[in-house]
């Protein structure tokens, strides 16, 4: 039982490692191509567009001086050790281990852009016309689809109270 629980545990955080992995490559690649403000247009609705957000989700406290990176760091290090809690107490509950490993990997990666760098990198643009989603990363991706599928996950849970 032990073992199967380690073994198990490993895949957690391989899916973790794989998150930073692609948020990081990716990052690096698009700071390669892309000067901070530019853009490049990959469809009608989908552009490259290299941003700092020195903020949280939608750039939230962006402008507040500084003292947001330290606050946004210490919850991504806070919620990880949660994380790492739940996976620990848990592993054999696939589907909110996967979305924990999801939102843990999301966490790290931008964790470590906003230690080494004072910001996240975002790039991914989608639009409409005038209208556009502020820009995001990998990161926020596998954060968002792990929170929605922590929300499937407790929607669909059969398993009555005590």
């Amino acid at each position: 039982m032990v073992m199967v629980s380690r073994v198990v545990m490993r895949s957690w955080f391989l899916i973790s490692a794989v998150v930073i992995a692609l948020d990081q490559t990716t990052k690096l690649w698009v700071q390669s191509v892309l000067a901070y403000g530019e853009h490049m247009t990959v469809t009608s609705f989908f552009d490259l567009f290299l941003v700092h957000n020195s903020g949280a989700a939608f750039s939230l406290l962006a402008d507040a001086g500084g003292w947001q990176r330290i606050l946004f760091s210490a919850f991504a290090l806070v919620a990880s050790g949660v994380i790492i809690y739940l996976l620990r107490k848990s592993p054999e509950k696939t589907l909110f281990c996967f979305a924990l490993s999801l939102i843990l990997g999301g966490a790290l990666g931008n964790l470590y852009d906003r230690v080494t760098l004072g910001y996240v990198v975002d790039f991914l643009y989608f639009h409409y016309a005038a209208h556009g989603f502020p820009a995001f990363n990998v990161a926020d991706s596998a954060i968002t689809g792990g929170v929605m599928l922590l929300l499937w996950d407790g929607f669909n849970d059969t398993r009555k109270p005590a």
